[in-house]
């Protein structure tokens, strides 16, 4: 009986040590959340999150969706190559006035296989040109 407690004990530690090795991080943004600080009403605001893929295979963005249509996405349409960086790009397009959170969600084909980015900020209300 103590031989099959101590087998089903390695077995279990076997299978944690190579669960515990799948579920590294490969995809790795240098950040999750962008905050513009203020910016100008009806000029559009871009940042671009950058990430390394730090695993052995290459790594694909399979789709980013933002939260809603003020957010445009982009991001690298290539499989990014083990140890290369790609991007995901954010475009808020500053049409109303006020504080704004928006998420964009990455699908990808590695772990995580989805990750959520954030852009926040407020839209400044336009300054009235002075009258002479």
């Amino acid at each position: 009986m103590k031989k099959i407690i101590i087998l089903l004990t390695i077995a279990c530690a076997t299978f944690t040590f190579v669960q515990a090795q799948t579920t590294d991080t490969i995809v790795k943004f240098d950040e999750l959340i962008h905050n513009f600080g203020e910016i100008p009403q009806g000029v559009p605001a871009t940042y671009s999150f950058e990430f390394t893929n730090n695993g052995d295979t290459p790594v694909t963005i399979v789709s980013v969706q933002a939260s809603c249509g003020c957010t445009t996405p982009g991001w690298t349409k290539e499989a990014v190559a083990p140890g290369e960086r790609g991007f995901v790009k954010a475009t808020y397009n500053a049409a109303a006035q006020g504080n704004f959170d928006k998420s964009l969600t990455v699908k990808t084909d590695s772990n995580p296989a989805t990750i959520v980015l954030r852009i926040r900020g407020k839209v400044a209300t336009p300054v009235a040109p002075e009258s002479k």
